[in-house]
């Protein structure tokens, strides 16, 4: 249990860092790509024609299916490179790492009063305001 004052262990280190770190890095270097999941799940074949772009690539009607495929939430829940199935101190009896892949899920779990203390966790935590993020499609 944390203290008040406390940040909770968590595996891979904080999100928030995670996160305002690799936006930051986008701001001032031109080879990162930076792709959002509610985009990816509103318009797929236009996040992959982003991401081909940023490439340089020009891949065909048929390839962009194939990534298009690959890339459907349902496949890559069962791609062991995505799922961490196979890192054996990942406790799936707990929690798989990938959960549903739906947009705002969150609102069925949280409390309004969990939803209220995440939203000022995020507005203290989150360092730059061009960052922004969807909670619905």
């Amino acid at each position: 249990m944390k203290s008040e004052n406390q940040e909770p262990e968590v595996v891979f280190g904080s999100w928030y860092d995670h996160v305002n770190g690799w936006w930051k890095k986008k701001q001032t270097y031109s080879k990162c790509h930076y792709m959002f999941y509610e985009d990816l799940i509103k318009d797929t074949g236009w996040e992959i024609d982003k991401l081909c772009c940023f490439f340089g690539l020009s891949p065909s009607a048929e390839e962009k299916e194939t990534v298009t495929g690959k890339v459907h939430f349902d496949v890559m829940k069962r791609n062991i490179m995505v799922n961490y199935s196979a890192i054996p101190w990942m406790d799936f009896n707990i929690s798989h790492f990938i959960r549903k892949g739906k947009v705002g899920d969150w609102k069925n779990y949280f409390t309004l009063a969990q939803n209220e203390e995440f939203d000022e966790d995020y507005k203290k935590k989150m360092k730059d305001p061009t960052l922004q993020f969807r909670t619905e499609i």
